[in-house]
């Protein structure tokens, strides 16, 4: 089969032929429909050979839906042609965490060697998937799968992240989202399905501005030094009550930081490098920050179920495994307005 991979540190990823995956026992096979091309897959690229975490060469791809096209022995629960979104962070199943269904949190993946497909093991830029346990699966359920496999991290993440700050997000507050781009256009949205909050999105690119006043923003903000004292001025002076950076930059987190309100939320998903101070006189009063990782299974199912109904849809631009290399040097300049979304075996 073809595959998308990481095959020497610093080089770019190349289309290969790999042989085909069989299904041992307990595993399920996937024809991959679609699969999600990411930041965190570049930020994994950019990675320096020293501490490098994972073996070479690696097939890409964290997002993945497909169909099911064959069972390992003992598998029950799926059947051969169940179209499904692959549950992407992997977990023990058996810890504490995972038994609440936070497998994004187990606390024994890293001591058993436990990944993600696509972050340690073969992942879903691939014509085939395949799958250790039919618990990863989620039923699709007449979703399109390039609508829905964005919707397995850039709509599973932000909703986690935006889920916990909802107490907070009662009529007359306000959210910032900053980046408006894969996660945080998504960000926008669940914020105005979930919410009665004020949304507010920033980002340095006109393009992405414009599409985050498209899907929903109340108000739009260009990403400079200004921003903050922008933000502060529409919420008279108190600033947002949650802000969700997805950015992760040093620039950015300080922004966070400067718009927060008292006992605001300040969730950092972007992967960045930047960090955040917290003490007294470095934030106001009783700010609360956080980096969140993923969701939860049972989130994903949330995430699945808003897109049936119409509330969430993810921008995407599709291009062929052959061209899957074209589709991270876009994103890589910035120019992929929404998610780009591979198509294996399109």
């Amino acid at each position: 089969m073809k595959a998308l991979q990481y095959r020497a540190i610093g080089a770019p990823p190349e289309v290969v032929t790999v042989p085909d995956p069989e299904p041992g026992p307990g595993q399920v096979l996937l024809e991959v429909t679609a699969a999600g091309v990411c930041h965190s897959d570049i930020a994994v690229m950019g990675w320096p050979a020293e501490g490098f975490p994972y073996e070479l060469p690696l097939t890409l791809g964290h997002e993945g839906v497909g169909t099911v096209a064959a069972l390992g022995a003992g598998v029950t629960g799926v059947r051969e042609g169940d179209a499904v979104a692959v549950y992407g962070p992997w977990g023990c199943g058996t810890c504490a965490k995972c038994a609440e269904g936070k497998e994004n949190y187990c606390l024994r993946a890293e001591a058993l060697g436990i990944h993600p497909p696509g972050l340690g093991r073969p992942g879903s830029m691939a014509e085939y998937l395949l799958v250790d346990d039919p618990r990863h699966l989620v039923p699709l359920d007449g979703l399109d799968p390039v609508a829905a496999v964005p919707l397995t991290d850039a709509g599973l993440t932000p909703y986690h992240a935006i889920k916990r700050a909802l107490p907070a997000l009662v009529p007359g507050s306000t959210a910032v989202v900053i980046g408006a781009g894969g996660l945080g256009h998504v960000a926008i949205q669940l914020l105005r399905a979930l919410s009665p909050a004020r949304v507010v999105a920033l980002d340095v690119s006109e393009d992405k501005l414009r599409l985050a006043r498209e899907v929903g923003a109340h108000e739009t903000v260009l990403s400079d030094a200004s921003a903050a004292g922008a933000v502060r001025e529409l919420t008279g002076g108190l600033g947002a009550q949650a802000v969700f950076d997805f950015v992760g930059a040093e620039p950015t987190v300080r922004t966070a930081g400067a718009v927060a309100a008292v006992e605001g939320e300040v969730a950092i998903v972007g992967i960045g490098g930047g960090a955040l101070p917290v003490g007294f006189g470095h934030l106001p009063f009783e700010v609360s920050v956080h980096a969140p990782y993923w969701g939860s299974r049972g989130e994903l199912i949330e995430v699945l179920a808003l897109a049936r109904a119409g509330a969430v849809s993810v921008h995407t631009e599709t291009f062929s495994l052959d061209d899957a290399p074209l589709a991270y040097e876009r994103l890589h300049a910035g120019a992929v307005n929404g998610r780009a979304v591979i198509l294996p075996n399109g």
